[in-house]
Parts: C-alpha cells; sequence; structure tokens
C-alpha cells in the first residue's frame, strides 16, 4: 500500500476519534462521551498498528495542547490528572480490541472483543482515579464505572453492528482488519 493511502486512512481514524470525542454530556466529574465508541470503532476496523497509531496521534495532539480531549480539552495535564487513566487506557483498548477482531468477525466477537478493551481502559481509569484523588475504591467506582455501563453497553453493541455494516467496503482495503 502506499504511504500516503495508509496516511490517509490514519487521518480519517484520527478525525473520527477527535470528532466524536467532542461530543460530550456532563454527568459528574467524568463526561459522557463517544471517545469510547470511537476507540471501539476504530480498533474493530482497522489493524491492531494502525489503532494504536491513531489512539497515540490522539494521545501526542493533546499532550502539546491541542483541544483534541472530551470539551475540546487538552495539554499535558490531562494525561495526568485525575481522568488521565481512561486516556492512558485507550491504548490498551485499541491495541487488545483491534488484536482480537478481523474483517470476517461476527457481532457478538467484535461486542466481546470490545467489552474486553473497553474493560480495561475503565479498570485504568479507576485506578488511576482512586490514587490521583486519594478515595476509596467504592468512591472511585460510583464515580468512574457505574454511571456509564449501560451506555458502554449500546456504544459497544451499536460499534459491532455498524462493524458488519462497513465489512463489505472495507474489505477491499488491505489497511482493515
Amino acid at each position: 500500500m502506499k504511504p500516503s493511502k495508509e496516511t490517509a486512512f490514519i487521518a480519517m481514524g484520527l478525525a473520527l476519534l477527535i470528532t466524536l470525542s467532542q461530543i460530550s454530556i456532563p454527568i459528574g466529574i467524568i463526561p459522557l462521551t463517544l471517545q469510547t465508541f470511537a476507540i471501539a470503532l476504530i480498533a474493530s476496523l482497522y489493524k491492531p498498528k494502525a489503532a494504536i497509531t491513531i489512539t497515540g496521534l490522539y494521545l501526542l495532539l493533546g499532550a502539546i495542547g491541542l483541544p483534541v480531549f472530551a470539551g475540546f480539552s487538552g495539554g499535558f495535564a490531562a494525561l495526568i490528572g485525575p481522568t488521565a487513566g481512561f486516556l492512558w487506557g485507550f491504548l490498551a483498548f485499541s491495541g487488545v480490541t483491534a488484536s482480537l477482531t478481523h474483517s470476517d468477525s461476527k457481532p457478538w466477537t467484535v461486542f466481546l472483543a470490545a467489552l474486553v478493551g473497553d474493560a480495561i481502559c475503565f479498570v485504568a481509569g479507576c485506578i488511576f482515579f482512586k490514587y490521583n484523588l486519594g478515595i476509596d475504591w467504592g468512591q472511585s467506582i460510583s464515580l468512574t464505572v457505574l454511571p456509564f455501563l449501560f451506555h458502554e453497553g449500546i456504544k459497544l453493541l451499536l460499534v459491532s453492528l455498524i462493524h458488519k455494516g462497513l465489512q463489505p467496503v472495507l474489505k477491499k482495503e488491505a489497511y482493515f482488519n
């Protein structure tokens, strides 16, 4: 594949992630966003190296101050603040999910792969939140996990259905799973 085509596919994934990250509903300390939806979709469609590259570029752009994170935020402080565990967890989320899916994965396989990646991300987010704020486990779980369970399930279900729908188009491109 030509490097310019690879760059275009990476840029499309990055643009999707940045755009969906801005869809945010404040429901407490941690907003409900479409970041995890974007990560799951990218990871289920792209090969692992590309999915991790997209996620890494997203973190890099945010670290240098571009307003790519939820709520149009950015800056290195976001990568060490209370919710930084989620951002770092996106790397594992994208790598694990992309490794467990491919172009002919059944929707339930995509759902389970995304669920594993999402769970890793939420564990990282919960742990980092707990230690960053010095709160107990119950508080951390009630603020970082419980309010999002239903919404995450819906997002991952949608990803598994979208993955199936896009496969006839994307199978033609070697850069996708």
